[in-house]
């Protein structure tokens, strides 16, 4: 098995996991800092799983594009996409699309981000230049 394959699978269950953790926060995890913060930063960290599935070689700027795509969508939310788009009955559409702008999510997308980016310089460090 090659390396890249490796990777790949090590990020499919990383995205995996991470799926199943956001969840179960989504479904069971009703507090005021779990699932408003650790879920937010968590999102960009899947979202960065799931784009390393298909780009497992090193990218360096891919952290940035997931905080901008997660900022987007935030943005996005602000404009009342589900709205307009005419899915605010749709429960699950509106979950993951979100229905509220705050600028709090994008913070917390922000330390999601620099979060991915110290872990990835700490792997670099210490594994071979394909990651």
């Amino acid at each position: 098995m090659t390396k890249r394959n490796q990777l790949r699978i090590k990020y499919i269950f990383a995205f995996g996991l991470l799926l199943l953790v956001e969840v179960m926060i989504a479904l069971y995890v009703h507090d005021a800092f779990v699932r408003p913060y650790v879920g937010d930063m968590l999102v960009v960290i899947l979202v960065y799983s799931f784009a390393r599935i298909f780009i497992p070689e090193r990218c360096r700027l891919l952290p940035l594009y997931v905080f901008l795509f997660a900022a987007g969508v935030e943005v996005l939310q602000y404009f009342k996409l589900v709205h307009v788009l005419g899915l605010e009955h749709n429960r699950f559409l509106r979950i993951v699309l979100g229905s509220v702008f705050d600028i709090k999510d994008i913070v917390c997308y922000g330390v999601g981000v620099i979060l991915l980016e110290v872990y990835e310089r700490a792997k670099r460090r210490n594994k071979n230049p394909l990651q």
